[in-house]
């Protein structure tokens, strides 16, 4: 079994990813280690001293004024914890509430934040134990961080709440027993810590991100055996073109299905067939290529949030100063989910007019619905429709939440990012793109298997072949969603992507 080292400095996608999903392990680094501490002693001098620090000798929000004793620490944070635990709606998949965990020690491991090192020990041996706090996801506003899911999972620690424990539902207090886990008393800055940031939109967001990133590829994949299958005109593709304009991801994804269609005989040439094709054919670089260059700005906006301090307030010992500021704001992340799930719906849409190619017959040389009987067989009309529909969802989910905001906390906390409910959104979206994608894989590999027995090109040749090993060509009508539910499982599980680089080398 892997390990990952934490350090609040080095966290990468892919790590987060072989945690949240490959079951690796972590731990802090010695360095980590020496930072919570000397953060944690300086908490413990300030109040010692009666010093008025938010957070630690006051109230929280709006009670920022009020004066907390230290005597009243240790209620102070537990009052914060079962008060702030408000989320609500159906749990998180445990590979998000992995992320959460991981992300939120990562954070406290840049030595802001005045924890324990006891209690950052604790969250770490829950997640690597298995204890998956019940994280409801819906009561985030984003902005102070993701206090109400947040508390939730602080709850378990805690002993209360409730938490998934080797695969079983049941009180956060048995879970832990069962793990072999000591709950924590939370005593000074230590709630606040724990549930002001934005591990939430994070861990909901890099894995939405990851899938994003593998999806390109599979479109540029699936939409290649569209091209293959309506005889497209490869010119369009040509590297010339597309340097001429400058714009990097339309030269990648060019260059991507030039090497996936390389010595198909279906493709053709300017003038052949026809002298340019439509727009959801000639265009795939400039879509697909837009929505790579949205996707990789997003990257380079989570990569940098991977290893922030999102904390209030932060401790900075070293400077003799405790700041209030406003890193828990998510706007940096709620903007950037956005612009992922605009980008992700454009696949989905330009997908959708590909599929409504292969099955129109006044826009192909097929036969209509891609069904050799029809009128008896309805073919493939529905799968149109199934696309259609989640596209339009997608229209809907796509609406930006970064620009609403509700001030909270009695207008003290005036503006909040709404960023967890923007990666919400995102992963929705990201869903209805691999179902439309999925469909148009079945709609394609139909098209070309009308086609009698061509030469695909070097990857669309892997990928076809993938789809005839549990999806056989439609002779008459069958029940629709079992094929689809099976290609939509293989992009999910990016498949076509594995094939195909198998056979053409490394996509990018």
């Amino acid at each position: 079994m892997g390990h990952i080292l934490l350090d609040g400095e080095h966290l990468t996608i892919e790590n987060v990813v072989d945690v949240t999903r490959n079951g690796f392990k972590v731990s802090l680094s010695e360095e980590a280690k020496l930072k919570i501490q000397r953060s944690r002693d300086y908490v413990d001098e300030l109040v010692d001293k009666g010093a008025v620090v938010y957070g630690i000798t006051t109230g929280f929000g709006k009670f920022s004024d009020t004066f907390i004793s230290k005597e009243d620490t240790e209620a102070l944070q537990r009052n914060l914890i079962v008060s702030h635990s408000c989320a609500l709606g159906e749990p998180l998949p445990e590979e998000t509430v992995r992320g959460v965990m991981l992300l939120r020690a990562n954070a406290l491991a840049k030595g802001f934040s005045g924890i324990r090192l006891g209690t950052v020990n604790i969250l770490i041996d829950m997640l690597n134990k298995g204890v998956h706090p019940i994280i409801r996801e819906k009561g985030s506003l984003g902005a102070s961080g993701d206090l109400a899911p947040l508390a939730n999972m602080v709850l378990v620690m805690l002993g209360e709440g409730e938490a998934i424990y080797k695969g079983i539902r049941m009180p956060g207090k048995e879970a832990m027993a069962k793990a072999g886990i000591e709950p924590v008393i939370l005593t000074s800055k230590e709630g606040l810590a724990l549930i002001n940031g934005t591990p939430v939109m994070m861990a909901i967001g890099v894995l939405t991100l990851y899938d994003a990133l593998n999806l390109m590829k599979t479109s540029d994949i699936i939409s290649a055996m569209t091209l293959e299958a309506l005889t497209g005109i490869k010119d369009a593709f040509d590297d010339i073109v597309h340097k001429a304009r400058g714009q990097i991801g339309e030269i990648i994804s060019a260059e991507n299905i030039l090497r996936i269609i390389e010595g198909s005989s279906l493709i053709t040439s300017q003038g052949e067939k026809r002298v340019q094709d439509a727009y959801s054919l000639r265009c795939i670089p400039q879509i697909h290529g837009a929505s790579r260059d949205a996707i990789n700005y997003v990257k380079d906006i989570i990569s940098i949030e991977l290893n922030a301090a999102t904390d209030n307030p932060l401790i900075f010992p070293d400077d003799d100063k405790v700041i209030s500021g406003g890193n828990f704001h998510g706007q940096p992340i709620a903007l950037a989910m956005d612009f992922l799930g605009i980008a992700l719906s454009e696949l989905a849409n330009v997908s959708e007019r590909r599929i409504e190619r292969l099955v129109n017959p006044q826009l192909n040389d097929l036969p209509a619905f891609l069904t050799k009987n029809g009128g008896l067989n309805s073919g493939f009309m529905i799968t149109q429709y199934s696309a259609a529909s989640m596209v339009s969802e997608n229209k809907v989910l796509a609406h930006p939440a970064s620009v609403d905001s509700i001030p909270s906390s009695a207008n003290q906390e005036d503006h909040v990012s709404m960023g967890t409910t923007a990666a919400r959104k995102a992963r929705l979206i990201i869903d209805n793109v691999q179902k439309v994608l999925a469909i148009e894989a079945f709609a394609a590999s139909q098209a070309i298997s009308f086609r009698g027995n061509p030469v695909l090109g070097a990857g669309t040749k892997k990928a076809y072949e993938e789809i005839r090993k549990y999806v056989p060509p439609v002779e008459e009508d069958r029940i629709m969603y079992i094929d689809i539910e099976k290609l939509d499982e293989m992009v999910k599980e990016e498949i076509f992507v594995k094939v195909v680089e198998e056979q053409i080398g490394q996509l990018k």
